[in-house]
């Protein structure tokens, strides 16, 4: 990652943003920004030897399975999707024409700045935009991107090994420092240089590095929705709004296709009544979201294969490619949408500033916020928090003290096996090949492992650690190779945190 900055802050010497303390991709055109003048300015630690022969070649792999294993996966989902689609040149034809479409839009701002393939098997980031950007408007005032702003935007995290995925919207009239662009709007950040430029607001805004990133092109959303069947959601109160969103649902249970779907994540006036209507239409957005995860989830392969083409006619992505797609949806499968679903938004401060209402980020709150984000929590610590609660629609969970998501549930989710994730197994006997025997098991349950030898060969009874939240795949592995539960514990021992477990093999297992 250290490597990915360094490149995007040459890039920005060679723009315009030398002076800027984040690098830059965005256009150089931008014009000088009108500031509010009364706006306040805002490698392993193991001790393991090196594996010898009689590791076998599981062990003499191990130190290349983690550059291979992207590579690998790849190709074993190319596999799945000629299965699904058909066989020979027909189902190479799918995969390079989605691929194309998906990064059809794809600026080379975005390209310069995102140049590694996302790491799957780790927690990532990824910058969600809704533009209102659509065929008449480009006709209009012209397809460049100046002439747009980003009215939704989403911070995602995706931590597949932690069966997790966040949400956390920023206001678009959220006041953020723009270097020499001033202090603007964080909407106006895509008209002065496009998706790119927004990310790298966005990065330096929420303390974290983004390394994908999705744009949505509402027009094609409602196509994305009808493909998958339409999706299903609950609304605390009626959604009144005929002038501009038309749509009229009372409260309730509802099933809805693309077009009322669309509707309800447009309608912002339908809560004139409750205050800022931006905030509950961006919680029901957050929700229609989730809505979509949880139907994607439940599609045979072949209808997994049509919605990943609907949503590349909608959605520009980037570096995520089908296959990148597929294998996500694939580790989600066990996925609980009303557990591991976490959304948000940042807290701010509505003010009246010369005649034009911004929001001030609440500095201290945003900060605690993407503390808890950070660590795999939901972003708010109370239920009193999320203000848009009763109100707008949700799905998930929001806080650390909301119903499935307090302390004694959360333990009880983490005592649950899971089956994905990093292990690092260590060969504590003196059989030959134990590791590499006991890593090809971990692979067939799901596990990405990698085989060394223990720093000693005198273990009689195997143990599980975990780093984090790990526990849960460490009860898997523990599962898988028949491991006593009792021996499962937290990593105190020293051991590396680059993997979530650590399993080190006893001769009660060889």
């Amino acid at each position: 990652m250290a490597d990915r900055k360094h490149r995007r802050m040459t890039r920005a010497e060679q723009v315009r943003r030398s002076q800027s303390n984040h690098g830059g991709g965005h256009a150089p055109h931008a014009a000088p920004a009108h500031t509010p003048s009364t706006v306040r300015q805002s490698a392993s630690t193991d001790p393991h030897h090196t594996p010898s022969r009689s590791e076998g070649i599981g062990s003499y792999t191990a130190r290349r399975k983690k550059k291979r294993r992207g590579r690998v996966l790849r190709v074993l989902l190319v596999m799945l999707l000629v299965a699904f689609v058909g066989v020979g040149t027909a189902a190479a034809a799918f995969i390079v024409r989605t691929n194309s479409t998906f990064h059809e839009n794809v600026s080379d701002e975005m390209r310069a700045m995102l140049t590694e393939p996302v790491e799957l098997q780790d927690p990532f980031y990824m910058l969600l935009l809704g533009v209102d950007k659509n065929q008449d408007r480009a006709d209009e005032w012209g397809a460049d991107a100046s002439n747009f702003r980003s009215d939704t935007i989403i911070l995602a995290r995706i931590d597949a090994p932690g069966q997790k995925v966040t949400l956390v919207s920023i206001p678009r009239d959220t006041l953020v420092d723009m270097g020499v662009n001033g202090e603007r709007k964080i909407n106006d950040a895509y008209s002065i240089g496009g998706g790119a430029y927004m990310m790298e607001v966005v990065e330096e805004f929420a303390g974290v590095d983004i390394t994908a990133y999705a744009e949505v092109d509402f027009e094609q959303f409602i196509s994305i929705v009808d493909t998958i069947g339409g999706i299903d959601v609950t609304l605390p109160v009626d959604v009144v709004e005929m002038t501009y969103a038309m749509i009229d649902l009372k409260a309730g249970e509802h099933h809805l296709d693309g077009t009322t779907a669309l509707a309800l994540c447009r309608a912002r006036h339908a809560y004139d009544d409750y205050g800022g209507g931006d905030f509950y239409r961006a919680a029901n957005q957050r929700m229609v979201i989730g809505a979509i995860i949880k139907k994607v989830l439940t599609l045979d392969p072949v209808s997994m294969v049509n919605a990943v083409s609907a949503m590349a006619e909608g959605i520009t992505v980037y570096p995520l490619t089908v296959t990148d797609i597929v294998s996500l949806a694939a580790q989600f499968q066990s996925f609980n949408v009303d557990t591991g679903f976490y959304s948000g938004q940042t807290p701010t401060i509505s003010e009246y500033i010369n005649n034009v209402w911004y929001e001030l980020p609440d500095e201290v709150g945003w900060e605690e916020m993407m503390e808890r984000v950070k660590a795999g929590e939901p972003p708010y610590e109370s239920e009193e928090d999320d203000f848009t609660r009763g109100v707008a629609g949700s799905i998930g969970v929001s806080s650390a003290d909301a119903t499935g998501s307090d302390e004694g549930e959360t333990e009880s989710a983490e005592d649950e096996a899971t089956f994905s994730g990093s292990v690092l197994v260590l060969n504590g006997t003196s059989v030959p090949g134990l590791a590499a025997t006991k890593s090809t098991e971990l692979e067939g349950a799901g596990f990405m492992p990698y085989a060394d030898s223990a720093s000693s060969m005198d273990h009689t009874a195997s143990r599980v650690y975990y780093n984090g939240n790990g526990r849960s795949a460490a009860l898997g592995v523990a599962q898988t190779l028949g491991i006593s539960e009792s021996n499962v514990e937290e990593n105190t021992e020293g051991y590396s945190t680059d993997y979530d477990v650590i399993v080190v093999l006893g001769t009660d297992v060889a």
